[in-house]
């Protein structure tokens, strides 16, 4: 038992000695000499002060500022901060596209009998068939009158007093049956010819499709991914897009812009009732009907300003129901899809607009 004590005693003895060294901790001093003494730790290395030639923030080894470094990767940034000179530079505002002056061409006149003035290869044709089939139609007329003036003034009581008894002359007959037979064969050769014209769409150098709403237009460039919507102005709104008060009705705050001589496709469909997208000057009228895509195709000949209004009964506002078409240079329709592009939020994809010399 006392040697199991004793034991015990040194173990202790041992620890007391070896820990305070093992911790770095200052030993407490005793009286007897056998215990081991722990010198106090050196005080902790005082960093000299800075030498004058290092500027703050510098890095060892006489490398750049981290500040000064940024600054040259940046260098000629808009809005990149000097820091040797402590300056900004404000970064240059982007320039918007500015429309430029054309003339309001497809436009109705008060009063005005005749057609709008035709800008296409569509309207072109479509204006010499109305007026080819008039002239037929004064043709027709003018015979009917001449019979009429005929049977008038030949034939009446006075003139011819013992009327004749026949009731049928055959030959009369076939020729007033194999007349307007001929004349309808005639327009239709000549009409459908250019209804077909309408609906085969050559190669197109740009696609657009529009969505009829109630009671605006959509227009949306499927070849660079953007789209906005049309919406008429307001009496209020026009000086400020530049438009006369004539044009109430007609204006909108935004318009679908083409490039002159460009062969455009225009899909169109709805997304609520039918409505119909109609341009006069360009010889172009077609259904939109939801669920379903309707083409059409029409090519500038002129700069200029176009008006049209949905032609098909839509709801209580289908009288404000413009639309707008723009025709642009090919150099202003670039600049104007560059800027609608960033606009809009759209792509410049491999599809954009570039006419053949």
């Amino acid at each position: 038992m006392n040697t199991a004590n004793l034991a015990t005693a040194l173990l202790f003895a041992l620890a007391a000695a070896v820990a305070p060294a093992a911790y770095g901790q200052e030993a407490q001093v005793t009286d007897d000499p056998s215990s081991p003494v722990v010198e106090d730790a050196a005080p902790a290395e005082v960093l000299e002060p800075m030498d004058e030639g290092v500027q703050p923030g510098a890095e060892l080894g006489g490398e750049p500022a981290r500040g000064e470094a940024e600054a040259e990767q940046v260098e000629g940034a808009p809005g990149a901060e000097s820091v040797t000179e402590g300056t900004v530079e404000a970064a240059e505002p982007e320039a918007l596209f500015a429309m430029p002056d054309l003339p309001v061409i497809g436009v109705p006149i008060p009063g005005g009998v005749n057609y709008q003035p035709a800008v296409t290869e569509l309207a072109h044709d479509t204006h010499w068939l109305s007026h080819w089939v008039h002239g037929i139609m004064v043709a027709i007329v003018a015979l009917v009158m001449t019979l009429l003036a005929i049977v008038i003034f030949r034939f009446n009581a006075r003139s011819n007093p013992t009327p004749g008894r026949f009731t049928h002359n055959t030959r009369l007959e076939i020729g007033w049956t194999l007349g307007p037979v001929l004349i309808l064969i005639l327009i239709g050769s000549f009409s459908l010819p250019i209804l077909f014209k309408q609906l085969e769409i050559p190669e197109p150098d740009l696609t657009v499709k529009t969505t009829g709403n109630q009671w605006y237009w959509s227009y949306e460039y499927p070849d660079n991914e953007f789209s906005f919507e049309s919406i008429m102005l307001t009496r209020e709104e026009l000086p400020e897009h530049g438009y006369s008060d004539d044009l109430y009705l007609l204006a909108t705050d935004t318009a679908l812009v083409v490039p002159v001589g460009a062969v455009v496709k225009l899909q169109v469909t709805a997304s609520d009732v039918i409505h119909s997208w109609a341009m006069p000057a360009f010889g172009v009228k077609m259904d939109g009907i939801p669920g379903r895509l309707n083409e059409t195709w029409f090519q500038v000949e002129e700069p200029g300003i176009f008006f049209g209004q949905c032609s098909e009964l839509c709801g209580k506002d289908h009288a404000y129901m413009p639309i707008t078409v723009r025709a642009l240079e090919q150099a202003d329709f670039d600049a104007w899809l560059d800027w609608a592009i960033d606009e809009y939020g759209g792509t410049r994809g491999d599809a954009d607009v570039a006419l053949a010399d």
